[in-house]
């Protein structure tokens, strides 16, 4: 996979879709002083290209009930492909886990996780992840304080 070339104006497209991506094209193009029309062109095809994936919006998890964040280090007992894309397959249909990263070093998956309380983290625990065949350890960690989220690439800012 080659990497798609960017130009300043690419970059500044992206930089103000991060910051709103509501923001209307018009509203694009006036900040670029350009037409609609090339701005149009231009998103469409960062979006063709995969630099846009996609358009979401960011909601507040604790104002909808979920006042826990939990990250769980999970080390697997076999490592062989057959194990480890069942393993993927299984873990993206956890609805409670929002992020979840292959990793190098003491151990293989980091899952992010977020509950409306302890007694669920314990449920999901119990009742959801431990029936997942190939884990042998989960390493729970559970967040105190939030101090920064950024979903903006730090190139853009």
């Amino acid at each position: 996979m080659t990497n798609y070339k960017m130009d300043a104006i690419d970059r500044k497209i992206v930089k103000y879709l991060q910051q709103d991506a509501k923001m209307k094209i018009k509203e694009v193009a006036n900040k670029l002083t350009m037409t609609s029309t090339p701005i149009f062109d231009r998103i469409k095809r960062l979006e063709k290209k995969g630099i846009i994936k996609g358009y979401t919006a960011i909601v507040d998890e604790k104002k909808l009930g979920y006042s826990l964040t939990a990250f769980c280090s999970i080390t697997l007992e076999k490592h062989n492909k057959e194990f480890i894309e069942k393993f993927e397959t299984e873990v993206k249909l956890l609805t409670e886990v929002t992020e979840c990263y292959h990793l190098a070093g003491g151990f293989d998956y980091l899952l992010k996780l977020h509950v409306k309380d302890m007694m669920q983290y314990q449920s999901f625990l119990k009742e959801r992840l431990a029936t997942l065949a190939n884990i042998s350890r989960v390493e729970s960690s559970f967040v105190m304080s939030e101090l920064k989220n950024e979903k903006v690439l730090p190139y853009f800012a």
